[in-house]
């Protein structure tokens, strides 16, 4: 199961798709308050989003090992679902290890501060902020990931039993390496961590090594 980062939607994780075919099953999680769930009011909390979506993974863990991948702000709502419900392995992508705070306050900049943080980070397609129309539908689920994210604060507790895997670029300006190799103090089984080459958005140029690890395969590239 795939979480999307700030701002993003389930729609992000389709490229990947092919690469998995084969490997396993992709099956990415549609936050409220964006495409198909754009009538539904946003949520600003990242545990709020685990309990509700906890719950939803029995049934795919029925018949089949269950692997959770996060990236980003999708890193921590995937934590957040693995204390709830503990996966066959645990995936963080592009993202510092929950204990380690910065005082982030990006959620509460304008709008055209607010598009300049998005778009320094070049996830999100450009030309979505040349269309007026298209920041009007996008920029409220941004601000709302922004400050789930940022006021997010790790509680002390049990460390997770599963594997967990922690994945970063290596010139990513939001989570250095030495703060994702940090992720090796939440969990009790093997951790691994993984470097790409790239900024925060590493995994558009590595998708097929991503996949390959996640997957449990020796990479490729």
């Amino acid at each position: 199961m795939c979480f999307p980062h700030a701002g993003g939607a389930a729609s992000w994780y389709q490229p990947f798709a092919r690469h998995f075919e084969g490997r396993a099953e992709l099956v990415a999680v549609q936050y409220p308050g964006r495409q198909d769930r754009r009538a539904e009011p946003l949520t600003y909390d990242i545990r709020s989003l685990a309990d509700q979506i906890a719950p939803l993974l029995a049934p795919l863990s029925e018949d089949r090992p269950l692997h959770l991948f996060g990236h980003s702000m999708g890193a921590m709502i995937a934590f957040e679902v693995a204390l709830r419900n503990v996966p066959d392995h645990l995936f963080v992508s592009g993202r510092r290890a929950p204990h380690i705070v910065r005082d982030d306050r990006v959620h509460q900049k304008d709008d055209a501060g607010l598009i300049a943080e998005v778009r320094k980070l070049a996830g999100t397609n450009a030309r979505v902020f040349d269309d007026e129309e298209l920041v009007r539908m996008v920029l409220p689920a941004f601000r709302a990931d922004y400050r789930a994210a940022e006021t997010y604060r790790y509680r002390p507790g049990p460390a997770l039993s599963c594997p967990l895997t922690a994945l970063t670029g290596d010139a990513d300006p939001k989570a250095s390496v030495a703060e994702v190799e940090q992720w090796s103090e939440r969990g009790t089984g093997v951790f691994t961590l993984r470097v790409f080459s790239g900024g925060h958005f590493f995994l558009n140029d590595n998708r097929s090594a991503v996949a390959a690890v996640v997957s449990g395969e020796t990479p490729s590239a």
